[in-house]
């Protein structure tokens, strides 16, 4: 077996933390906050970081050390870090990279607290940032400032699945000299890469579709050895670390991501085709529908549509509420990329925080719901949908 396997399956499933001498096949949990040093000498080399080796669980750790490495196979970066959170790792993403004084150009299309980041946290310490609607293309030139550090984005985003080319901001980020990061939680490094396409960074929230059960909480930030270098100098000193044990969970999780996905993916398609047109609803947003916007884009720049899909119901707010109540099958809940369905209305909850024109800037009407297609039977949660749309009428 070569040392770094390239085939995304088997880099998922065979790149594994160096066999102890008890000669397991499954990597054990590292459940150890530090490590023991051999005599002075490798102490001080491993604090100098001349040494490679763990220290320190908060630093690093055989289980986030496998985790972190999949990772950047799979994504095919250079280097990378794990941290507690998906938000912990677009923080520290961002943090890493600016100072006082320093703008930033993000999608105006953004998961509700990354937009608290970025409008409320970061102006605390004199870091500005400037929005462009993923449909304005000449946008992101025009906001560009000379005191721009960063680019960040989501494709798809959060919950509106706007796709955002990233072939063309990778040429600008490149052209202006500077740092492209990208929010890949929704496509996984499975659907899309955008180091490929230009990006320096890619971030993710491993607590969805990575660990794809709804067990454990994770975050990583992965790509240009350099940016991630600072990265990690921001999260070793302020501690956004990832518990060995959800490590573990996550690297285990990674083994089965592109039987998952495809299965995700499969269901999600199925169910928009279902529902477009249907008269209980005002639209359906899917990447891989054709009435998507992005939808040439979108088949272009990912392997397939992803797990998402939106539904916009008529009657509003209330209607949603009626309709939430009424199911059956499908659970009620903030989270996604679970193996179970999860109907989410963001209004009400994950983007609640925004104002009322801020989320209409996106797309986040009161009558949407975020629709987390799992991996039950897709005629189930097809026909569970179904009777709650008639009985919320």
């Amino acid at each position: 077996m070569p040392d770094q396997p390239t085939r995304f399956e088997t880099a998922a499933i065979r790149t594994q933390a160096p066999r102890s001498a008890a000669r397991e096949h499954a990597v054990p949990v590292f459940l150890t906050s530090s490590f023991v040093f051999d005599d002075a000498e490798q102490a001080r080399a491993l604090f100098a970081e001349e040494i490679p080796g763990a220290v320190y669980s908060r630093y690093s750790n055989p289980n986030t050390d496998e985790f972190v490495r999949k990772l950047c196979l799979l994504e095919r970066g250079e280097d990378g870090l794990s941290t507690a959170s998906g938000m912990a790792a677009v923080f520290a993403a961002l943090a890493a990279l600016v100072k006082s004084g320093d703008h930033i150009v993000a999608s105006r299309s953004l998961f509700g607290s990354t937009h608290q980041i970025l409008t409320r946290l970061l102006p605390r310490w004199g870091v500005s940032s400037t929005y462009v609607d993923a449909s304005d293309d000449a946008g992101w030139e025009s906001a560009i400032r000379p005191e721009t550090r960063v680019l960040f984005v989501e494709t798809p985003s959060n919950p509106g699945l706007d796709v955002l080319d990233l072939d063309r901001l990778g040429a600008l980020a490149k052209a202006r000299g500077i740092p492209l990061i990208v929010d890949n939680c929704f496509a996984t490094p499975y659907l899309q890469r955008p180091l490929a396409h230009g990006a320096s960074l890619v971030v993710h929230s491993a607590t969805k579709w990575i660990d794809g059960q709804g067990r454990v909480l994770g975050g990583a930030i992965v790509g240009d050895a350099a940016l991630i270098a600072e990265a990690r100098f921001f999260a070793r000193h302020t501690g956004p670390s990832l518990s060995p044990f959800n490590a573990w969970v996550l690297s285990k999780s990674l083994e089965t991501l592109a039987v998952r996905m495809d299965r995700h993916c499969q269901n999600a398609l199925a169910l928009a085709t279902h529902f477009e047109g249907h008269a209980a609803l005002e639209q359906v947003r899917y990447p891989f529908l054709a009435s998507h916007p992005q939808h040439a884009l979108a088949r272009r720049q990912m392997s397939q549509g992803g797990g998402i899909v939106v539904l916009v119901l008529s009657g509003g707010y209330q209607r949603c509420r009626r309709f939430i109540d009424a199911l059956a099958l499908c659970s009620h809940s903030p989270n996604l990329g679970d193996t179970r369905t999860i109907v989410t209305h963001p209004t009400s909850t994950t983007h609640s925080k925004l104002t009322e024109s801020e989320r209409q800037a996106v797309g986040i009407v009161p009558g949407l719901v975020r629709i987390s297609v799992g991996l039950e039977h897709v005629d189930d949660v097809i026909a569970d949908i179904e009777q709650a749309l008639a009985a919320s009428a």
